[in-house]
């Protein structure tokens, strides 16, 4: 199982929300290209970069600065936020030269636009499923779609999808452990790569993950507090 340390982006820095409330911010790093040679030290393989303004605003601000980040550094990088539209693909695609876009808010509400990444792009495109109360949440979390989550899960599966991050949002930044029940239920019910989000906050949980055969977990919170070494989850995930 792969391990992707998280860098949350907001107006140029690495920050984390709570729960996704963007009232509930904390700024850890100034500079975020730092946290990439930090990452890669601790020995890991990828990173998962998020750009919260563009989640939210569906919008496009940090991507000179995601584009600077991915040339410095060869770690495997998988980006989301404000992915809405072909342009922002090619963009981030082919000329910052990442190597995963994550499209969210989009997936719900323009399912022809997904379509034609995941034709055009294959495995290159990801879909981010953001979960609140059993629904699909959108918009940076700040809207609830009426989409039922695992129905939601099974039809991206039947557009050709290969990779969901699924984030429990009740878990998120809250250091309260993965949503193991969750995550043993897509395992068992899709064939999809599944990456695990939301409250991965120990080594049991990444034992636990990565015994229910997920492709990987994202850890940020964790990290940034010093409750789970980054080492330590990259040798017990493998």
């Amino acid at each position: 199982m792969l391990i992707f340390p998280a860098i949350d982006l907001y107006e140029g820095k690495a920050v984390r929300l709570l729960k996704g409330d963007y009232r509930q911010m904390t700024v850890y790093e100034e500079q975020p290209a730092r946290l990439l040679g930090a990452f890669s030290e601790a020995g890991a393989k990828a990173a998962h970069v998020v750009d919260l303004e563009g989640a939210r605003d569906g919008q496009t601000p940090n991507l000179k600065l995601i584009a600077a980040m991915k040339a410095g550094i060869g770690l495997f990088m998988e980006v989301g936020g404000g992915i809405r539209n072909m342009d922002v693909v090619s963009r981030y695609l082919e000329e910052a030269r990442v190597d995963r876009v994550i499209i969210g808010t989009a997936a719900v509400t323009d399912p022809d636009f997904l379509e034609q990444a995941v034709d055009r792009y294959g495995d290159r495109i990801a879909v981010g499923v953001d979960i609140r109360d059993g629904q699909v949440a959108i918009r940076g979390w700040t809207a609830t779609s009426g989409l039922e989550a695992f129905a939601f899960c099974r039809r991206m599966e039947e557009l050709g999808v290969k990779t969901i991050i699924c984030t429990d949002i009740s878990r998120d930044g809250a250091l309260q452990g993965a949503n193991r029940g969750l995550y043993r239920r897509l395992s068992e019910e899709l064939k999809l790569h599944i990456i695990a989000s939301g409250g991965v906050s120990s080594l049991e949980d990444v034992l636990a993950l990565r015994g229910l055969g997920l492709y990987g977990a994202i850890v940020g919170k964790a990290y940034y507090e010093g409750a789970l070494s980054l080492r330590a989850a990259i040798e017990a995930a493998i």
